[in-house]
């Protein structure tokens, strides 16, 4: 089925939530599902501003993970056990459950049709009256 039998309603697409994820880190990791929710929370909240699968496009990827890390630390302890868990493979498992590989920024912007705002030029400097 392509994507657009789901955009004119011939199927529903299913999207796992936060919790769906943090229940899958506890089977992995130990702990309970709430020790894992600032995770995946924080790659899902730009469903805030669009539910649909194009969300994914602004964290689900390498730099998203590596992004995550910086936020969150290199290690994530289970606050319920203490046990320490790379976040690289926290971000990788819930990549991995949305898509079944982690994808680059780079597979996701080749998929991009360019519209005309995207690759209008800027103002000038002068225009910005920022020269003299």
């Amino acid at each position: 089925m392509g994507v657009s039998a789901l955009f004119f309603g011939q199927s529903e697409l299913i999207m796992s939530t936060a919790i769906h994820h943090a229940m899958s880190s506890v089977k992995k990791w130990g702990g309970k599902p709430e020790d894992y929710m600032s995770i995946h929370e924080w790659f899902d909240q730009s469903k805030e501003h669009g539910w649909n699968f194009t969300h994914r496009s602004i964290l689900h990827h390498t730099l998203g993970i590596t992004i995550c890390e910086q936020v969150f630390g290199s290690m994530w302890t289970v606050k319920s056990t203490g046990k320490e868990v790379p976040t690289r493979w926290i971000g990788e498992q819930h990549l991995m459950e949305d898509f079944g590989f982690v994808p680059t920024p780079a597979d996701w912007m080749k998929t991009i049709k360019p519209a005309d705002w995207m690759i209008r030029g800027g103002k000038t400097a002068k225009e910005l009256g920022l020269e003299a």
